[in-house]
């Protein structure tokens, strides 16, 4: 197929491929940039004239396949092809160049349905859209929500907590959905035990609640981590303990973790106890099996080196005496890389269940290890959680169980109920087999990210993390982490240089069906690390008015947050394909010569051509449905942003 069919295709009309009638296509051409107009104004309108015609102006690029193939071997992005056209038949050459790099791992060749099928039968209701947020929420098998009304349906489950034969049955099906927990990450129950949990932050908070803290502890984390987890240096401070945040940096042997440390925190308060502790001292260390900013992926070995040497790793620093016990927050890497609790210990692991299969939300679960629930500290009693109490005076007699002890109430039964449907869907495909898939589309987004270029040969494209897994020149590495998940975390550039605003590519991203997540994740630590932000900077951004998932995604020249994409079980190269489309001719300058050549057919007067093209007109639509005023001027600012043209 030649660029021009290429182009009708690109231009919506009745006969284009890849594209709903009437859904406008942007692109952006010669020195335009994609803007949405203070992102308020619901539509506007734009015309051209030529000399005798006067067309409704819908700019289109052309294949950038050739401008990108030259960058090809320089970028060493390895067996890299690129078709960046929308066509049926580019996309399926695409494909076939996919597959020959990425076969092995793509799709579920073991399975007894293939990623095709599983997409056609069991995801129907996404309809041409393009779901990117699986670090958020994953989405929701329809085959697994219609066994799971049967299920409710056709079974009579009742309350837990009594001696009925559907509550004896319903407690039955409770203690099999902690055992497929357990399994998950491979921990022996003679080792662990599953507590039940409203979600992930519910299991974090129970740790920092119960934890044994005292003046003399410590609560270290990794830089990057999620709010949730930050959170528990509250209850730390509150109990006269200390915090610490910590980074790795390059070792000079390429096994070796070394660590880096930032101020320690301490909070003196009224609340602060000044007794010594009268025990032994505990410490927590908290960190992610996977980075929900950048999808690094960290050394679990980071477990069993806090735990059985903490001075060395600590370099002797005051703050590493006492016992360590380790919290790894699994709820984003457990969806496609859960941990191995009989290689790698870990005191307490969290996990939600949304970001595994979609369903049931409002549900997580604390893995604990026995001796590690001895030492908690658990002030509340509720319904379920004592053996007997008396009314009028001070007298309970609690639960000796680990789980029955910790969960508060009613657990959430019905839902734990429906996750043994989930499993069956993990335990078909198998964890290890959605861990490659998902991999290689991740892969390929990459490849194809890093080898963009604008018409002046600047990069489009900064990703995120990419740093600390290459080798430099010294051979030296930083051990503290194993990979990258299925997540491409990036900011877009433009040909002047000037930064994207990730707010303004979310936008359009979903006016083109294209679901995908920006800001910093609730994970600022990696956040400021990534995007190079000081805290002179984020105070700055703080004054400036910037909080979490507002519009101010660039102050003082620098992104405050990042564009983030992550892929599924369910996911496809489709996918992947439609989201490189959208970037590139949403993003990508183009060489001038090319797009004068193909974006406004040139008018014809007296046998000779010309191409006098200029902009007559803007009509703005603040409201649906209501009249648009027209402008007879359009101010653009210092950072570059024009306007979109539809």
């Amino acid at each position: 197929m030649n660029h021009d069919q290429n182009l009708d295709n690109l231009k919506g009309g009745a006969g284009a491929k890849g594209h709903k009638a009437g859904r406008p296509i942007y692109r952006s051409v010669s020195t335009f940039t994609i803007f949405t107009l203070s992102f308020s104004f619901h539509s506007f309108n734009l015309q051209y004239q030529t000399k005798h015609t006067q067309i409704n102006s819908c700019l289109f690029v052309h294949d950038l396949c050739f401008f990108l193939e030259a960058k090809h071997q320089t970028l060493g992005v390895h067996n890299t092809k690129c078709n960046m056209t929308p066509s049926k038949l580019n996309m399926d050459t695409a494909k076939q160049q996919f597959l020959t790099q990425f076969g092995e791992s793509y799709g579920y060749p073991n399975a007894p349905n293939s990623i095709d099928h599983i997409r056609a039968t069991e995801f129907k209701r996404l309809d041409g859209n393009v779901y990117l947020d699986h670090a958020g929420a994953t989405l929701y098998s329809e085959l697994q929500m219609e066994a799971i009304f049967k299920d409710l349906t056709t079974t009579v489950y009742g309350n837990p907590h009594s001696q009925s034969s559907s509550s004896l049955a319903t407690s039955d099906i409770i203690e099999d959905a902690r055992h497929q927990v357990l399994k998950l990450c491979n921990a022996s129950p003679k080792e662990y035990k599953c507590i039940f949990t409203s979600g992930a932050t519910a299991a974090l908070k129970l740790v920092g609640e119960a934890f044994p803290w005292s003046n003399q502890s410590t609560f270290m984390y990794t830089i990057e981590n999620h709010n949730s987890v930050l959170g528990i240096r509250e209850y730390a401070f509150d109990n006269g303990a200390a915090a610490l945040a910590i980074d790795f940096k390059e070792a000079t042997e390429s096994s070796s973790i070394k660590v880096s440390h930032c101020p320690i925190q301490k909070r003196n308060g009224p609340r602060v106890s000044d007794k010594q502790p009268t025990g032994e001292i505990y410490n927590l260390f908290a960190f992610p099996s996977e980075c929900n900013f950048s999808g690094l992926r960290f050394n679990l070995d980071l477990i069993n080196l806090i735990k059985e040497d903490s001075k060395k790793l600590l370099e002797g620093s005051q703050h590493s005496s006492g016992n360590w016990m380790v919290l790894l927050d699994a709820a984003k890497g457990c969806s496609t890389d859960p941990p191995n609790l009989s290689t790698y210990k870990a005191d307490f692991v969290v996990i939600s269940f949304y970001k595994l299969f979609g369903y049931p939300t409002g549900l997580g679960a604390l893995i604990v290890r026995n001796g590690a629930a001895k030492m908690l500290k658990k002030t509340y009693f509720s319904g379920g959680t004592v053996a007997a109490s008396i009314a009028d005076i001070d007298f309970v007699k609690r639960r000796e169980g680990i789980e029955e002890s910790f969960e508060d109430g009613t657990v959430s039964f019905l839902n734990i109920a429906s996750i043994r449907h989930g499993f069956n869907i993990l335990n078909t495909l198998t964890p290890l087999s959605i861990s490659r898939h998902t991999s290689s589309l991740a892969r390929y987004t990459r490849n194809m990210l890093l080898a963009l270029r604008h018409a002046n040969g600047l990069e489009v494209c900064k990703i995120y993390g990419l740093e600390y897994l290459t080798v430099s020149e010294n051979h030296k590495i930083k051990a503290a982490y194993s990979g990258l998940g299925p997540v491409v975390s990036f900011n877009l550039k433009r040909a002047d240089g000037s930064w994207v605003g990730p707010r303004e590519v979310e936008k359009l991203a979903s006016l083109s069906g294209i679901q995908l997540r920006t800001g910093c994740f609730c994970n600022p630590g990696a956040c400021s690390k990534h995007l190079g932000l000081s805290h002179a900077d984020l105070l700055s951004n703080i004054e400036a008015g910037h909080v979490c998932w507002d519009d101010l995604d660039i102050l003082h020249g620098k992104p405050t947050g990042a564009v983030r994409v992550s892929f599924g079980y369910m996911s496809t190269f489709e996918d992947a394909w439609r989201f490189m489309n959208f970037i590139v001719s949403s993003f990508v300058l183009l060489p001038t010569g090319a797009l004068r050549s193909r974006s406004i057919q040139s008018a014809t007067e007296g046998g000779r051509t010309t191409t006098e093209h200029y902009l007559k007109s803007i009509v703005v639509y603040p409201i649906k449905s209501c009249a648009g005023f027209k402008v007879d001027s359009w101010p653009l600012s210092s950072t570059g942003r024009e306007l979109i043209v539809i």
